[in-house]
């Protein structure tokens, strides 16, 4: 920006840097963020902006006076939180661009300090698809005078009309202790998830070190190109300029270093020769495209590893243990194939995890070396690989055995003595097998309300719960495109309210526009089919959860005749002569569906009264569309978690980290040491829990508490004070 004062980009980088935590202060902005976008130049404002506003996707959050919550995945719907930073950052933005002289956040905005007490995000379980939001489309921000103080509602008025326990069937305990307070993911790193692999190991990473292989290409065909010359030759490659050729001068010139920038440019850049040229005395590489249909299907297959050369001898994937931080599994997946230039679709994996979260996890690549992986170590932040291995088969989603869980609640309230009761519970008891909050959404219209009128085959209602404003935290944007779409009810004006086209709302008006409406089905289908599926498996748990409650009230803690356990995969009935052979561990119940059966005793009919009363049948869970028929499931009600330990400690700085990561382990870094005394005390557990389980409702059982967003928020909101 041509005649700006350096007194200028000194405020705004004030005003910035007052954004960010502490720690995050601490670290260079390199160390914190891989490579900047291209079309922001070293230096500029934009850019600058644009680190922080990664910086500040690491959210803290909600002060509670009591208990908090664990998150196992992540919402598709933005906190409110992520939207008033957006503001600010949108606010300094737009005064550049106005060429004010002053840097300030915008009205009703405060510019936040660490929270003494945070709360999770709460997030969508194991989601396979991700809703993306590209860059450009995120930096939309403000884009009408006014919606400052629009936005300006506080998040506990915003989340006064959001879901508790109580609305979708959280209603009962096993324990009897007392139950006390404790801060959850005051830092992402007090949560960190241990995948359990099919062969019951607990997976670290422990080991950068690349597989021995003589067949493997040089390191030094990865970082003998500078970035400039490979976008110069990826640009050639793709025909995205004039240029037919792209020369390389060779600065060390030996044999051994031209050999090296030719396998560089054959390996990177399929469809491309080489060859060398003398010019005004100087050594060059030139690289331009082979002749003919064969250099142009080499580029075709250029992404795709099952044509390249692969040693017989090595099996054809892969695997790796992946070291993540704050980034869902699909994130991390789209990150590596991007640095990669490979398609998503030739990773596999056992499970998704956490966003807001450490996390370890194997993943298997299609014929990608550990040595190109392993480059990657050098130029992503927030990610580890390493532990390589060469194997014959994939991962499948369901392999796993579990996941192992490290917490940290802080600032906990609880005596010793209650403490230990709570944690003995959980280890000797165990808790109810509940679907967890994030399972039904944050807003005013739960997700297993679509779920029952697809059911139904209401296809209206399903378009208009979808679509319709609603009361809750949301982004300005979709607000905008509800009240359009409930003004004008057409499709194509609500949906040019939307900078992101592709979040339910957007596909849902895009396949409208298409179809018409009178074609709602269609429409809908448009949405990616596992987000579809979500909203009828969002009803089946709320009806679980409903049952369950009854049940536990019902009877209790012990088995009766006519509950029902698993015989291998087959779901039998417990009767009065073997009823003492099971114990409460192994009694199951049903997610309603036509394969399956319900119990013998009162709940069965609990279960008819329910469906009957949403207008379903429960003699005939087939649909019309065959993708929205249930089949049901059963799932055990109580779930005792393993290898439970835990120790209370005391700590002054609510900002250091109470235990060694992987990473921490790798890098030699000791271990915390703990005083006698502090100003806080922290109660760290472990424990293990098997696939499809929700660790919230193992810790809501831990703190007593109702760990629903609305109940926490009325407790004691300081967010963002």
């Amino acid at each position: 920006m041509p005649g700006r004062p350096r007194s200028w980009f000194f405020r705004v980088a004030l005003v910035a840097a007052a954004l960010l935590r502490p720690e995050q202060r601490a670290r260079p902005l390199a160390a914190r963020h891989g490579p900047r976008p291209r079309s922001q130049a070293p230096g500029s404002l934009k850019c600058f902006l644009g680190a922080l506003n990664m910086e500040m996707t690491e959210v803290t959050g909600v002060s509670l006076k009591r208990g908090s919550v664990a998150v196992e995945d992540n919402d598709r719907v933005a906190p409110a939180e992520e939207a008033k930073r957006q503001k600010i950052l949108d606010h300094c933005l737009t005064k550049s661009q106005s060429e004010l002289e002053h840097v300030s956040p915008p009205s009703g905005v405060n510019v936040p300090e660490p929270p003494e007490a945070v709360s999770a995000r709460e997030g969508t379980k194991n989601s396979d698809v991700q809703l993306e939001e590209e860059e450009e489309e995120e930096e939309d921000g403000l884009s009408e005078e006014g919606e400052e103080e629009e936005e300006a509602e506080s998040f506990a008025d915003m989340m006064k009309h959001g879901l508790t326990e109580l609305d979708v069937g959280i209603t009962k305990f096993v324990s009897s202790h007392q139950g006390f307070s404790g801060i959850l993911k005051e830092r992402y790193s007090d949560f960190v998830v241990h995948e359990i692999g099919k062969d019951g190991r607990i997976s670290h990473l422990d080991d950068l070190s690349v597989p021995v292989d003589e067949e493997d290409p040089s390191e030094d065909v990865f970082t003998v190109l500078t970035a400039e010359e490979k976008q110069r030759l990826e640009e050639l490659q793709l025909f995205k300029n004039k240029e037919t050729s792209v020369a390389i001068e060779v600065i060390e010139d030996t044999k051994e270093k031209r050999t090296i920038i030719h396998q560089a440019i054959k390996s990177l850049f399929p469809g491309l020769e080489t060859k060398t040229e003398d010019r005004e005395g100087k050594k060059y590489i030139v690289a331009y495209h082979a002749a003919g249909k064969k250099a142009l299907a080499k580029v075709r297959t250029a992404a795709d590893p099952r044509k390249h050369s692969w040693p017989k001898s090595r099996g054809s994937y892969c695997h790796f243990v992946l070291y993540k931080e704050n980034k869902d599994t699909m994130d991390a997946i789209n990150v590596l194939s991007k640095y990669l230039r490979v398609k998503p679709n030739i990773f596999s994996y056992m499970g998704t995890k956490d966003k807001r979260a450490i996390t370890v996890q194997e993943i298997a690549v299609l014929k990608i070396t550990a040595q190109r992986l392993a480059h990657l170590n050098k130029c992503l932040m927030n990610f580890k690989l390493g532990n390589f291995s060469y194997q014959k088969n994939p991962l499948k989603l369901g392999e796993l055995q579990g996941n192992h869980f490290t917490v940290v609640l802080r600032n906990i309230t609880g005596t010793d003595e209650q403490v230990q009761q709570a944690m003995n519970s959980l280890k000797e008891i165990g808790f109810i097998n509940y679907y967890g909050m994030q399972r039904f959404g944050t807003t005013a219209v739960p997700t297993y309300q679509v779920g029952r009128a697809i059911l139904q085959n209401s296809w209206t209602e399903v378009m208009d719960l979808i679509l319709k404003p609603r009361s809750g935290a949301e982004k300005g944007y979709l607000v905008k495109c509800r009240e359009e779409w409930a003004k004008t009810k057409d499709p194509a004006a609500a949906l040019r309210k939307l900078p992101v086209k592709r979040c339910v709302e957007g596909q849902l008006l895009r396949g409208l526009s298409k179809y018409g409406m009178k074609n709602i089905v269609s429409a809908f289908g448009i949405i990616p089919r596992n987000n579809r599926l979500m909203y009828i498996h969002s009803y089946q748990s709320y009806v679980w959860n409903n049952m369950v409650s009854k049940r536990i009230e019902e009877y209790g803690l012990r088995p009766v005749p006519g509950d029902l356990v698993l015989k291998g995969a087959t779901a039998t009935y417990v009767d009065e002569e073997d009823v003492n052979n099971y114990s409460i561990h192994d009694v199951v119940m049903p997610l309603p569906g036509f394969d399956v059966i319900y119990p013998k005793h009162k709940i069965s009919e609990a279960y008819r009264e329910m469906l009957t009363a949403d207008n379903l049948d429960i003699d005939n869970m087939r649909h019309k569309i065959r993708d929205y028929s249930l089949s049901g499931a059963y799932r055990k009600i109580i779930i005792r978690p393993q290898n439970v330990s835990w120790e209370v400690v005391a700590y002054d700085d609510p900002k250091i980290p109470l235990f060694n990561t992987d990473v921490d382990n790798l890098e030699g870094k000791p271990p915390p040491v703990f005083a006698s005394e502090g100003k806080y005390r922290a109660l760290k557990m472990d424990f293990s829990l098997p696939p499809s389980t929700y660790a919230t409702m193992a810790i809501r059982e831990v703190l007593k508490m109702d760990t629903s967003i609305k109940n926490q928020t009325q407790l004691n909101t300081t967010w963002l004070r």
